[in-house]
């Protein structure tokens, strides 16, 4: 059984009491009121955006400004430009001696390694893990007659087939 049966029967009963005659008659006049012609005293009105040309001229003349100075060449090159390669000189002993070119190192940078997963091949019952790994490879070699130095590099894809064991 429930305890509460009896409040709830009570709340049930219970109904709002009617407005007075008094309520009634105090809306009626403020809808039938005239309407106020400026804005009471006791209400702030914010202060709207007040648009002016001063203002359009300033921010004008500002963008003109960043327009100019933004516009200002500066020179991208620089006005000497390096010698890239040097001609041997003719009276040097050899003509060809001064274009060789030595070995002077190679690197090779990993830079990400993914696990594709196992794989199946036809041809072998045991599975496999493929892993791809993506690297950039660097050749420099350099010419001690007449310090030139060549750097090439280059992006390299592989892709390993590991055995899986213990499977």
């Amino acid at each position: 059984m429930n305890d509460f049966s009896e409040i709830e029967n009570e709340l049930r009963a219970l109904r709002p009491v009617r407005p007075s005659q008094k309520l009634y008659e105090s809306v009626a006049h403020q809808l039938d009121g005239p309407a106020e012609a400026g804005p009471v005293d006791n209400i702030v009105q914010p202060n709207r955006f007040r648009f002016g040309w001063l203002s359009l001229g300033l921010g004008l003349a500002a963008a003109a400004v960043f327009l100019i100075l933004a516009r200002i060449d500066f020179p991208i090159f620089p006005r000497h430009v390096p010698t890239i390669a040097m001609t041997p000189n003719p009276a040097s002993a050899g003509a060809f001696a001064s274009a060789q070119f030595i070995p002077a190192g190679a690197s090779r940078v990993v830079y990400h390694t993914q696990d594709e997963g196992l794989l199946f091949r036809g041809d072998s019952a045991a599975p496999v893990r493929r892993v791809r790994s993506r690297s950039r490879e660097t050749l420099q070699w350099h010419n001690p007659e007449t310090g030139a130095s060549l750097r090439v590099s280059y992006p390299s894809e592989e892709v390993q087939l590991v055995p899986v064991a213990g499977q």
